[in-house]
């Protein structure tokens, strides 16, 4: 191989040859003074510094520590393989084809670069690959000739980047280890096994977004609050890894807690936002708190900045409830307000978290809409509505994001399932004759229900309780009403006054305060809430044996 006719060729040697001829010119072209006097008598004194294009070319590529080989013509033989290479790779000889005689470069798939780069005359670069040696190299391959020469030449220049892939392989296997824990944190503090209320069926999904997306705050709960009612939430904390899981988990343990307290959705956000506020001043969510009362056929709810929740009716029809909603949690100085939508038997509701409709390249109303179209036409339990859902909106492993997604359906019952569950009321009118009234009331449905004699004497005593606290301390109108699952009976009692009534131990000498306290004594569960027009209902459950 003739090296000072390839060096000739190497890209940019024409150039530097011209170059040196224009330096090369008579000093009487230049103008007076053009170079200094005192550079001009350190060059008269220094000896002449070699220009690089005089080097042997040899000689420079034997000792860089890169490793690098010259291959020419369409079959790219071999015609220099430098000291480093041979190091890496052994001895290779001159004129064979790179195919047979380079096998490490046919294996990292550099023969085909190799080709591209002789057809186009421009140079290509493979990053970080791992060679047969073990170790990890940059391939940058520069044409060595003009296009159409018969013995045009590629030159491969391998740098070892074997440490700066080490390094990357390390942050990346730390970043997939603080992902793995924040998802394992994150799918812990979700509930593991949804409850499941007598009047819904009820499904959720969670989804972590792709390997190289960073959980978020995404979350879902149901919590059965007594007397049939069902509090459902979903939620979504702003932020990434294991900070954001640790609020989600925060705010839906607070969820939990405040749920018992039987308040209105808009109340419970107004306690969650002054809690998100003390727990992190930076960081906000967003999130639906609903309720489902099957006395009254319809989904009671609030939203802190949250999407909406969609309602496909028993006709199919899907529709928005869009209002009311307030800014996200953690904001404060914001007064939020419950508003309703109509869950009739047979209807279907979706909560849903923004990672399930929001996409870089379309406007969110755009995702929204999308998700309707799927609603309308998914059929089935609420896990297989979950997973369509998903399904159609494209929701993949290397998802950008978290999505979680809860369905509820109020089944259509009917024919012998429709027989357990039954309503049953009464209005309480007059004085302290309502209360022999609702006694008998309670026999006679309880009889047609067919319950045990010893859990029919219970209800009619836990009725009796009931209705006498009511007359006491309550103010019309009072009603009663008696209601029954598939697997509890329940029995409540509303009035005029929102004077809750508590558990309290009565003296010998009292003539009041053991109604309650015999309530709760023989029934499964009790309490007490206030209604939305003012007022209050009292209620007590029993659980009905199975088999």
């Amino acid at each position: 191989m003739n090296f000072t006719r390839w060096s000739a060729r190497l890209p940019g040697t024409q150039r530097r040859a011209a170059a040196r001829t224009e330096s090369a010119v008579s000093p009487d072209r230049r103008g007076d003074g053009s170079v200094p006097a005192a550079r001009a008598e350190r060059s008269a004194d220094a000896p002449p510094a070699p220009a690089v294009d005089v080097l042997p070319a040899r000689d420079v590529l034997d000792r860089v520590p890169a490793l690098v080989a010259l291959v020419h013509g369409p079959d790219h033989r071999i015609g220099y393989v430098n000291d480093a290479y041979t190091t890496a790779f052994g001895t290779r000889p001159t004129g064979v084809p790179a195919r047979d005689a380079l096998p490490e470069l046919a294996e990292l798939g550099l023969l085909p670069l190799l080709d591209q780069v002789l057809r186009s005359g421009r140079p290509r670069t493979l990053k970080s690959r791992k060679a047969v040696d073990g170790r990890s190299y940059t391939f940058t391959c520069t044409p060595v000739a003009e296009d159409g020469d018969r013995d045009a030449g590629v030159l491969v220049f391998a740098t070892d980047v074997t440490d700066h892939a080490e390094a990357a392989e390390r942050l990346r296997a730390a970043e997939r280890r603080q992902r793995e824990t924040a998802v394992t944190l994150q799918r812990s503090l979700l509930p593991q096994e949804l409850e499941q209320p007598d009047d819904l069926r009820i499904a959720a999904t969670y989804q972590p977004g792709g390997t190289e997306a960073a959980v978020g705050g995404d979350w879902y709960d149901v919590i059965t609050l007594g007397g049939g009612r069902t509090a459902l939430v979903i939620g979504d904390v702003m932020g990434r890894g294991v900070r954001a899981a640790a609020v989600m988990g925060q705010l839906r343990t607070a969820v939990r807690a405040y749920a018992r307290l039987d308040l209105p959705p808009h109340e419970v956000l107004q306690l969650l936002d002054g809690l998100a506020a003390e727990i992190d001043a930076n960081q906000i969510a967003t999130c639906v708190y609903a309720i489902h009362d099957p006395n009254e056929g319809r989904l009671v709810y609030a939203s802190a900045g949250h999407l909406p929740i969609l309602v496909r009716d028993e006709n199919g029809v899907v529709s928005r409830a869009d209002e009311p909603t307030g800014p996200p949690l953690g904001t404060g100085g914001w007064i939020h307000s419950s508003g309703c939508v109509a869950l009739h038997p047979g209807a279907t509701a979706v909560l849903y978290t923004d990672g399930l409709v929001e996409r870089r390249d379309a406007d969110l109303d755009e995702g929204i809409a999308a998700l309707e179209g799927a609603l309308a036409g998914a059929t089935g339990t609420p896990q297989v509505v979950c997973d369509r859902l998903v399904r159609s909106a494209g929701v993949t492993a290397d998802h950008d994001d978290d999505v979680a997604v809860l369905v509820l359906q109020h089944p259509a019952r009917t024919g012998p399932d429709g027989d357990l569950f039954r309503n049953a009321a009464l209005e309480l009118l007059g004085g302290v004759e309502a209360a022999p009234r609702a006694r008998a009331f309670a026999s006679g449905v309880l009889t047609s229900w067919r319950f045990p004699a010893e859990l029919h004497d219970l209800g009619v005593l836990a009725t009796s309780e009931l209705v006498a606290n009511s007359l006491q301390h309550g103010i019309p109108p009072m009603r009663l009403r008696l209601r029954r699952t598939d697997r509890r009976l329940i029995i409540e009692v509303t009035d005029g006054d929102d004077h809750l009534p508590r558990r309290r131990r009565a003296e010998p000498g009292d003539e009041s305060g053991r109604g309650i306290a015999i309530v709760a004594t023989i029934a499964s569960s009790w309490g007490c809430r206030r209604t939305p027009g003012g007022g209050k209902a009292v209620w007590c459950e029993f659980v009905l044996p199975q088999g």
